[in-house]
C-alpha cells in the first residue's frame, strides 16, 4: 500500500515538473501566448497552493514579454500605413484584452518567498480597438461593396456575402450591411426545381409523392442550395432535380406452407429402478431408488409464411437549365418485403421448441395493399435520396 502511494505521488510530481518544463520552454521560444494560457488554466484550479508558485512567476514574466511585444508588433503595423494590416491590428487589440480579462480574476497572485503579489500592467486600450473598429469596418465594407457591384458570377456574390458576414460579426449593424448580405446571398443561391416523373405504368401514391417531396424532413444545411418542389415564376432556375420512377413491380400475395413432424422423449412421472432380474433397487438405508419415466411424444406442426414485395426502380437526374444539359445521374431502387410466419399444430404440442411454439399463437392478416406496399418502399427512397443530396455539388 505504502509502496503505490509513493509510486503515485512520484508520478503526480512528475507530470507536475513535465508541466512547468514545457511552460518554460514556451516561455523561451516566444510562445507567450501558450505560457500564459497554461499559467492561467492552472492557477484557476488553486492560486494559492505552494507547488503553484512556479506558474505564478511564470504567468508574470510571460505576460509581460507578450504585452512588450503586441505593442511592439501593433506600433509597426500601424506605421505601414497599409489599410490591409488593420484587421491585423483588430486581432491583436482583441487578444490582449480577452488575455487580460483571463488573469483579472485571478488576482491577486501572491509570491510568497519574495512577500509580493505578481504584478501586471492592464493599460486600456479599449479606445484604439473601437478606432480600429471602425476603421476596419470601413475598409470592409469598401471592399466588400465593390466586389458586390462588380459581381457576375455566383462565386462572386458569395465571397462578398462572406466578406459582408464578416464585417458584421466584428461590428454587428455596421451602415446596411445585413441588407448588403441579403442581396449577396440570394444572388449567391443556387436555385433547383424539383420534378417527379413517373414512367411506370401504375399511380405513385400521393402521401408518398408529399413526403418525398417534403425536403424539411431531408435535414439538409447546405448554405448555397434552394430546392423548390413548387417553382415559382419570380426565380429563374438554375438546375432541375428529377426524380424518376422507372418500373414498380409488386408480387402477388403468396402463402408457403411447411409441415414438420418432430418428435420428443419428455418426463413423464417417475418409475422404481430395476436391477437385471427386474428386482427393485433400495439404496444403503432400503429406501426404493426411483428414476424418471421418459416416453415419445409426436407432433405434426404446420407453418404458414404469408409474403409480399414491392420494388421501386428510378434515378435521380440534375440538369443545368442553362445549357440543358444532364449534370450527374443516380440510380435510385428500394425494396420493401412484407412476411408474416404464424402455425399451428396436430398432436401432443410438447414436441416442438420454444421458437415453434411462439408461432402457435399467431393467426393470418390482412395483405398490405399495393399502394401501402409503395409508401413503405419509399421510407428507404428518402435515405437514398438524401444520400444524393449530400453527394451533389452543382459548382
Amino acid at each position: 500500500m505504502k509502496r503505490s502511494i509513493i509510486i503515485l505521488l512520484l508520478l503526480v510530481f512528475a507530470a507536475s515538473c513535465g508541466g512547468v518544463k514545457k511552460t518554460q520552454e514556451a516561455l523561451n521560444t516566444g510562445n507567450y501566448l501558450q505560457a500564459i494560457n497554461t499559467s492561467v488554466m492552472e492557477l484557476a484550479e488553486n492560486k494559492t497552493r505552494k507547488n503553484k508558485q512556479t506558474y505564478v512567476l511564470l504567468l508574470e514574466e510571460a505576460y509581460a514579454k507578450y504585452l512588450e511585444f503586441e505593442e511592439r508588433e501593433i506600433s509597426f503595423l500601424k506605421k505601414d500605413g497599409n489599410p490591409a494590416h488593420l484587421e491585423e491590428i483588430y486581432k491583436r487589440y482583441s487578444e490582449i484584452r480577452n488575455v487580460q480579462n483571463r488573469i483579472r480574476p485571478l488576482l491577486p497572485l501572491p509570491i510568497y518567498d519574495e512577500g509580493r503579489d505578481a504584478s501586471f500592467s492592464f493599460p486600456n486600450y479599449d479606445s484604439q480597438l473601437l478606432a480600429v473598429q471602425e476603421s476596419l469596418s470601413s475598409y470592409l465594407y469598401e471592399n466588400a461593396s465593390r466586389l458586390l457591384s462588380d459581381a457576375t458570377q455566383k462565386w462572386e456574390f458569395r465571397k462578398a456575402y462572406e466578406d459582408f458576414q464578416y464585417l458584421n460579426e466584428i461590428n454587428p449593424g455596421y451602415a446596411d450591411t445585413r441588407q448588403q448580405m441579403d442581396y449577396a446571398y440570394q444572388n449567391g443561391l443556387d436555385y433547383v426545381k424539383v420534378r417527379m416523373i413517373n414512367d411506370t405504368q401504375q399511380i405513385i401514391p400521393e402521401r408518398l409523392e408529399a413526403d418525398l417531396l417534403n425536403f424539411n424532413t431531408y435535414g439538409m444545411d447546405n448554405l448555397w442550395t434552394a430546392y423548390h418542389t413548387n417553382p415559382l415564376d419570380e426565380i429563374q432556375y438554375d438546375y432541375e432535380m428529377q426524380v424518376a420512377f422507372r418500373d414498380i413491380v409488386i408480387t402477388p400475395e403468396q402463402v408457403s406452407e411447411r409441415q414438420v413432424i418432430k418428435e420428443r422423449q419428455i418426463k413423464d412421472g417417475t418409475q422404481d429402478l430395476l436391477d437385471e432380474k427386474g428386482n427393485v433397487v433400495r439404496d444403503s438405508l432400503g429406501n426404493r431408488i426411483e428414476i424418471d419415466r421418459l416416453r415419445t411424444v409426436r407432433c405434426n406442426y404446420y407453418e404458414f409464411t404469408q409474403q409480399k414485395m414491392a420494388q421501386v426502380v428510378g434515378n435521380v437526374n440534375f440538369v443545368d437549365l442553362r445549357t440543358q444539359q444532364s449534370l450527374n445521374s443516380y440510380p435510385l431502387s428500394s425494396e420493401f418485403v412484407f412476411q408474416h410466419v404464424y402455425a399451428n399444430y396436430d398432436g401432443d404440442r410438447r414436441a416442438l421448441e420454444n421458437d415453434l411454439v411462439a408461432r402457435l399463437g399467431l393467426a393470418a392478416v390482412p395483405f398490405p395493399t399495393d399502394e401501402e406496399m409503395v409508401f413503405s418502399a419509399g421510407e428507404d427512397l428518402k435515405n437514398r435520396i438524401k444520400g444524393i443530396l449530400q453527394r451533389q455539388r452543382f459548382q
